[in-house]
């Protein structure tokens, strides 16, 4: 008897070679077949006789075999079956290619539902390669709303809408009802059986509706119950608990006051590790708002609590710029400031752990080598990450599990619409920085196309006599023969500036080059020695350049808009006047329309909004960069209103039953444990 554990193999019509083919796409029991959904729909329900098909119109026809098919074989791998097809209204000319069996299946005399693309020219009406199948066939491919799946090697269509089936009939009944009857009274929600069985077989798009509005709501409201779950249990966590401290010194020794906003994180954050509990707040700013303060007091703070901090940056190059940065503010009060990185010696390495262990360090700031397993903590209180979504948080968790239950911070210069940060977020408290410091730079930003060329070089060159720096950012790092030759690589691009400007340094970073020679050509920019640095959008987070006056992108249509913003963000933190070009020939209405926000407003919120409901949060983030579990049929982009909903129902369901132990929702617990088990690797 099948149940919704049994392996996708002993499926009727699977066996072991289709199961691994399913297995790729993350397939392996009965349950995650009927969870598998469509990507889409072609709507095979609507018949037109053949004299009314337009050219180019997509639809079913009913007709008869008009003639015996004929086999011709044209050459050797090219075979066509022809014949034609009639019914009351007209003539159609079908062909097959590559498909002989056609000639033995398909029977003069016989009618038979055909569905494609018809095409016309003048009197004559052709079809290539339709669909077909014999009138009136029980569970068909024709005649009705069929769904289209992702496909592996091994796979098709057909197959995988048969073992649904199979799976919805043997198991329909056992599929959990995650939702409490109240929830989904409320929400006005179907229940699980009718949503499954109409995701996969609508009836009409009605009922598709029903079901995708279901279990949408049913995939979000079950991260939200999770992440809610994560965070109760945190809150209950007991933390190192902070005694108060006068902040006051620290403030008065900065060089400039800080802003609203700024005292306004460090405060939520203190009475976050005065509570009791441990700490995990997110504090997100646009760039250069200032969060590197922020994280600055309150190592502070906990220093004069007797207690060390670690600060885990992305990069080498960051790494280094923050140990100076902090340094400078914090060393003058006696904090004692170490470095660890991959690149230093074996004996420097062994120097810090020594000291760290001893307790001899109140701040460590370093990349990923801060977590490595022989790396010990005397007295650690607090720990600070640096651009979230860089890190996997597998890392996080690996820093974070050095010592006892610090308290952290997670800092993020990537601003976030509010909907999407509650469910990436979901268990993290938000600080949200949304004041720029005095003396910060608003960045004018124009957008050209390739006939500015000349300008554009001439701008570069009266910049660089002004003794300031460019940045060049391009999309892609080396000629590749199959994307189209107008795109700018970054090697060529380089080549192509410094034979324009003989008497200027040019250099060129690129993602593909060793760390060691990436800091390199970095370092020597941010020093001043490079006038011009073409790059990748290895540059995108954090470098701090003051003297760089112009951030120039070229084949811009190709970045999202936060990641123009972030881009855009690395020049302008000087005192001198600076500029972002964004260079497209996209001729498109949508290019022209998305560059045109990053002309208009600087504010990374509102371009964030407008990016996540251009593009959704797959594009938004890049690849697998958002450490969520992956969608079965929720879009974070375009769903929002039944996210907020779902977060809501979540809330209120955690506020009555925290530990989801009442009997009602015992599946829902289930389901989440589940989640889990098999997203261990995405969960903070």
């Amino acid at each position: 008897m099948a149940d919704l554990n049994t392996d996708v193999r002993y499926i009727k019509g699977i066996g072991e070679k289709k199961a691994q083919a399913l297995n790729k796409l993350g397939v392996f029991t009965l349950y995650d077949l009927v969870s598998y959904f469509p990507r889409r729909y072609e709507d095979r329900s609507q018949y037109k006789p053949i004299a009314l098909v337009q050219n180019g119109e997509t639809v079913c026809i009913q007709a008869l075999v008009a003639d015996t098919p004929r086999l011709t074989r044209i050459r050797r791998g090219l075979d066509l079956v022809k014949f034609k097809a009639v019914d009351d209204s007209g003539i159609v000319d079908i062909t097959y290619f590559n498909q002989p069996y056609v000639k033995d299946n398909l029977r003069r005399g016989d009618s038979y539902v055909f569905y494609g693309k018809m095409e016309v020219k003048g009197s004559r009406r052709t079809m290539t390669n339709p669909v077909y199948e014999k009138e009136g066939v029980e569970n068909g491919v024709t005649g009705r709303i069929i769904p289209v799946y992702r496909l592996s090697a091994g796979l098709n269509q057909r197959l995988l809408l048969q073992s649904i089936r199979q799976g919805l009939i043997a198991c329909g009944d056992q599929l959990p009802e995650l939702l409490p009857e109240s929830v989904r009274e409320r929400s006005h929600l179907v229940q699980a059986r009718y949503a499954y069985e109409n995701i996969h077989f609508p009836a009409d798009f009605g009922t598709l509706e029903l079901a995708r509005r279901r279990l949408i709501f049913e995939e979000l409201f079950v991260l939200a119950c999770a992440l809610g779950k994560m965070r109760g249990e945190r809150v209950r966590d007991s933390g190192i608990i902070l005694r108060n401290v006068d902040l006051a010194p620290f403030w008065a020794a900065l060089p400039y006051s800080p802003t609203g906003a700024q005292r306004r994180a460090v405060e939520q954050a203190l009475e976050d590790m005065q509570s009791g509990a441990v700490m995990n707040r997110l504090v997100q700013g646009d760039v250069g708002s200032g969060k590197t303060l922020v994280a600055a007091a309150l190592i502070w703070a906990v220093w004069k609590n007797g207690l060390a901090s670690a600060f885990m940056a992305p990069t080498e190059i960051l790494a280094e710029q923050h140990c100076a940065t902090l340094g400078e503010m914090l060393s003058p009060f006696g904090l004692r400031v170490g470095k660890l990185t991959g690149s230093m010696t074996a004996k420097e390495k062994r120097e810090v752990k020594a000291s760290l262990k001893a307790g001899e360090l109140d701040l460590i700031i370093g990349t990923h080598a801060l977590f490595s397993d022989d790396v010990e903590y005397a007295n650690l209180g607090f720990v600070v990450t640096d651009e979230q979504h860089r890190f996997g948080v597998g890392q996080r968790s690996a820093l974070i599990g050095k010592g006892g239950k610090p308290h952290v911070l997670v800092m993020s210069a990537t601003p976030i619409p509010r909907t999407l940060a509650l469910i990436l977020y979901g268990d993290l408290d938000v600080s949200i920085i949304d004041e720029l410091p005095p003396g910060r730079q608003k960045v004018d930003t124009f957008t050209v196309d390739e006939t500015y060329r000349a300008r554009l070089n001439g701008f570069i060159r009266k910049l660089c006599g002004e003794g300031r720096q460019v940045f060049v950012v391009c999309p892609m790092v080396e000629e590749n023969e199959e994307l189209p030759a107008e795109l700018k690589s970054a090697q060529e691009h380089a080549k192509e500036l410094a034979a324009e400007f003989p008497d200027l340094r040019v250099a060129c970073v690129h993602g593909k080059m060793k760390a060691k020679d990436k800091d390199a050509v970095m370092a020597s920019f941010v020093t001043g020695e490079t006038d011009i640095l073409v790059s990748t959008t290895v540059i995108e987070v954090g470098v701090d350049v003051p003297n760089a006056a112009l951030m120039i992108v070229e084949n811009a249509e190709r970045f999202g808009l936060s990641q123009l913003h972030q881009l855009r963000g690395r020049v302008g933190r000087g005192k001198h006047k600076s500029y972002c070009i964004l260079v497209s020939d996209a001729d498109s209405d949508d290019v022209r329309a998305r560059l045109k926000i990053m002309c208009q407003t600087n504010d990374g919120f509102k371009i964030s909004e407008e990016d996540l409901r251009l593009r959704g949060p797959g594009d938004f983030f890049g690849s697998r960069q958002h450490g969520l579990p992956a969608m079965h049929i929720a879009d974070l982009g375009a769903d929002t209103q039944v996210l907020q909903q779902a977060q809501q129902e979540a809330l209120a369901l955690l506020d009555q039953d925290p530990d989801l132990s009442q009997p009602e929702n015992a599946q829902l617990h289930e389901r989440i444990d589940q989640l889990f088990r098999s997203s261990s690797d995405s969960f903070n």
